[in-house]
């Protein structure tokens, strides 16, 4: 088998990081015509085309975004060898992670956990809108999004969702607001909620909830962060409405205790992924064991 042509990688390097083929063929020193032709060579020795162009733009295939992380390993090695004599280093593989900014910091770690630490992995966290999260990862930017709810897709949005985990959802807080033994409509009654902002499906649920046994709750605060309503509940603004995973430290050291359960109140979390021809082999190593709709 004909060996890689490093010349032809540096092309597709310097094309993929400038995104232009005028500015690429200025940084290395040669005509456009021939990194073009370097380009052309290297995507019939992979057998993939790398670039594909959209109007007048050249954008990265999915090919294209495992080469560049391969080009970008070896010319980073190369660069640290002239700079420190260890060249001894083997490639780290990447798993790019994007998770809704409200997310559970402690699901996100808990998550990602098989993972960390890991000699030969880096983990990359964004955190954006759905909106944004979704763009990535269809831009190949990112390799699973996290989230608590599923969205909706079609043929044209052809996500997969992966079921990873549902927690039960409690009442939490300090232990004075909580004696043993009180019903927990009665604590919904006459003690300040801090509950998750409207519209979101946590807060749907406990409002219908809330109207079944007749209750109109005292909110004390509403935040659509799960690390936001964490630190409420700890300065005792009253109770939260959280997975306990949010607070699991605090429930730990006894800051904090759990109401009884809340009828049947889930939250669900989720792994988005979009099927790939080259799919990251990181991605087996955290979706293990967990169903897919």
């Amino acid at each position: 088998m004909a060996k890689l042509n490093y010349t032809h990688l540096r092309a597709f390097h310097a094309v993929a990081h400038e995104g232009n083929l005028t500015r690429a063929a200025e940084s290395l020193g040669v005509a456009q015509s021939a990194v073009s032709t370097q380009i052309k060579t290297l995507e019939d020795r992979l057998g993939h085309a790398l670039f594909e162009r959209r109007g007048r733009a050249l954008h990265l295939t999915e090919a294209g975004r495992i080469a560049l992380d391969y080009a970008d390993t070896a010319f980073d090695a190369g660069t640290e060898l002239v700079e420190t004599l260890a060249g001894r280093g083997t490639a780290r593989q990447v798993l790019r992670v994007g998770a809704l900014a409200t997310l559970s910091r402690n699901f996100q770690l808990s998550f990602l956990r098989p993972l960390l630490g890991q000699p030969d992995v880096s983990v990359v966290l964004r955190a954006g809108s759905l909106g944004e999260l979704l763009a990535e990862l269809e831009a190949l930017r990112l390799d699973v999004v996290l989230l608590n709810e599923a969205p909706r897709h079609d043929a044209a949005t052809p996500w997969r969702s992966h079921r990873i985990d549902d927690q039960p959802v409690r009442l939490v807080g300090h232990p004075h607001r909580l004696p043993p033994g009180r019903p927990v409509a009665d604590i919904l009654r006459d003690t300040p909620l801090v509950l998750p902002a409207e519209g979101s499906t946590l807060r749907r649920q406990f409002d219908r909830i809330c109207d079944r046994i007749g209750v109109n709750p005292v909110i004390a605060a509403e935040a659509d962060d799960m690390a936001m309503l964490r630190l409420l509940v700890r300065e005792d603004t009253g109770l939260a409405l959280v997975p306990p995973i949010v607070v699991r430290d605090e429930l730990e050291t006894g800051l904090l205790v759990e109401a009884e359960q809340l009828e049947d109140l889930h939250e669900a979390f989720w792994a988005i992924t979009l099927p790939r021809q080259f799919p990251n082999p990181l991605l087996a190593r955290v979706l293990q064991d967990t169903p897919r709709t």
